[in-house]
């Protein structure tokens, strides 16, 4: 079977992801699992795009069609900006790190990483119910209740991106860098974001059947269905590859583990990240 245009760009990110899925896993075991909470995510973002993709594909090559697999993989495409917005949101609570290892405002970053698991739970839900006559308004419902968390979670990462800049003096050497690096990547990753909340916003449901439908929303060619798929490339696709390519180089050239050193050395040095619990 021919794949339609979704069905290609679905191939198109198996292609992109599996070699940033190798890198993710290397940064993972270079940096370790307790110090690195935005590696491991962005692993997971990685995983979470080739699995979707794959399904997207095995939709259209399977007969007769199955809309479990078109369901399950739009629920990856739709919930993968959750893993990116976490994985931001590690990263950034690395900065916070003093020589030692310690992290201040660990509390504060939990209650954040609740917040964004919590949104992605609902749009899952949202979708695996829009199957449902019965229950599409509610999962409309969820699903705007997700992606506006998402939208107000982002908020948040540029008011922590503006905080640490103004503590630049407070920051280790190599996490200096590192915070350049998520500020270049914050105007993409806004993009994605703004993707999401427009295309969730420009249906009132989410119906994998309804490709064929006209949809006279004034956010229509926003949809991810039946909008134009230039528009998703764009502020979809390429947005999110830019965030994961700076994120990965980041990983890879920045020799962030030399910034631990013995904490005798730095008594009064790094007071932002004094430890907190």
């Amino acid at each position: 079977m021919t794949l339609d245009t979704q069905g290609i760009l679905a191939a198109v990110t198996i292609a992109m992801y599996v070699p940033f899925l190798l890198v993710s896993v290397k940064l993972v075991s270079k940096y370790g699992v307790s110090r690195g909470d935005g590696w491991i995510l962005l692993l997971i973002f990685c995983l979470i795009r080739v699995l979707g993709g794959s399904l997207l594909v095995a939709a259209e090559e399977v007969t007769p069609v199955n809309i479990s697999l078109y369901i399950g993989g739009y629920a990856l495409e739709s919930s993968g900006l959750s893993p990116l917005l976490l994985c931001t949101l590690g990263l950034l609570h690395a900065i916070f790190q003093t020589p030692d290892g310690f992290s201040s405002h660990n509390r504060q970053f939990r209650l954040l990483g609740i917040l964004g698991a919590v949104a992605l739970v609902l749009t899952i839900i949202g979708i695996s119910n829009s199957s449902s006559d019965s229950s599409d308004s509610t999962a409309n419902t969820l699903r705007r209740v997700g992606v506006i968390i998402f939208a107000v979670l982002y908020i948040i990462l540029v008011g922590i991106c503006v905080f640490l800049w103004k503590q630049t003096r407070f920051i280790m050497r190599y996490r200096k860098q590192l915070l350049k690096v998520i500020t270049v990547a914050l105007p993409f990753l806004g993009i994605r974001t703004l993707y999401s909340v427009l295309s969730t916003f420009s249906s009132s449901s989410f119906d994998v059947t309804s490709t064929t439908q006209t949809n006279t929303s004034d956010l229509a060619k926003f949809n991810i269905f039946t909008g134009e798929w230039e528009i998703y490339v764009v502020m979809d696709m390429l947005m999110e590859y830019a965030v994961v390519i700076l994120y990965s180089v980041a990983g890879l050239m920045l020799p962030l583990n030399q910034d631990y050193k013995s904490p005798d050395s730095y008594q009064d040095e790094y007071t932002l990240s004094r430890p907190q619990y």
